[in-house]
């Protein structure tokens, strides 16, 4: 059974209340308590009041949700929507996106299939991004583009398909996007930090162990890019 920890912000660790599981606050799910006794996601750790915790993962959101480990972690009235896991999901991408846009103003990141490619031959690419609904062979090709150009190197690039063609086209101020690259950079690191936290929340928990040194970061089909619960925070950056 899992332990029911009072998961009061103190110390290095939290304790996920639906496994059990214990991890570092970057790689937990934080969550905070409305007044009118409503289960909020902080997904930037920073809502007042006492919070609890749950893996990096949708299915340990879901069974918080469904056995009542809300309630009992706050011990007190805890009301979890039935979409709570979707919208993480939802937060977790529109702020990813929106670093990647901050990452797009700093002059990070290139798109288009002609300029990934030169982007690849010029050297300092840290992500490849391919949209989740972009042409198989597209994919392809620049995924050979970047073995071609940097041989064993290309195995620390991370590889992103975490998003719709439209969603990277909102993001970048472009038509939609289908192939982009990212440059290395402060800004760069930020947004590879915060799509690695949306794919590991998508996977399952088994594969959920976090990367090192780039290496590929992907994912099913991006979740439709929409609002998010109201009561929960407003990414910043």
């Amino acid at each position: 059974m899992p332990t029911i920890a009072r998961n009061d912000d103190g110390g290095s660790e939290r304790t996920c209340i639906a496994t059990g599981a214990k991890g570092p606050p970057e790689a937990m799910l934080r969550f905070a308590l409305s007044p009118d006794g409503l289960v909020v996601p902080d997904i930037r750790h920073k809502l007042p009041g006492r919070g609890v915790w749950t893996s990096l993962s949708a299915e340990a959101v879901r069974r918080a949700a469904a056995k009542g480990a809300f309630a009992r972690a706050f011990r007190a009235k805890a009301e979890a929507p039935p979409n709570l896991a979707g919208a993480v999901d939802q937060l977790l991408e529109r702020d990813a996106l929106q670093s990647l846009s901050m990452a797009n103003k700093a002059g990070r990141v290139v798109a288009g299939a002609f300029m990934v490619d030169s982007a690849i031959k010029d050297g300092g690419v840290a992500a490849l991004i391919q949209a989740s609904d972009g042409a198989p062979d597209g994919a392809a090709k620049r995924e050979q583009a970047l073995r071609s150009g940097l041989g064993e190197a290309a195995r620390a690039v991370a590889r992103i398909n975490l998003f719709s063609s439209s969603q990277l086209g909102l993001a970048l101020g472009k038509a939609n996007v289908i192939h982009a690259a990212v440059k290395s950079g402060a800004a760069t690191s930020a947004f590879l930090a915060r799509a690695e936290r949306l794919r590991r929340f998508r996977v399952s928990a088994a594969d959920a162990t976090p990367k090192t040194g780039g290496g590929e970061t992907s994912a099913g089909s991006g979740a439709t890019h929409g609002r998010a619960d109201e009561l929960a925070e407003e990414p910043t950056d």
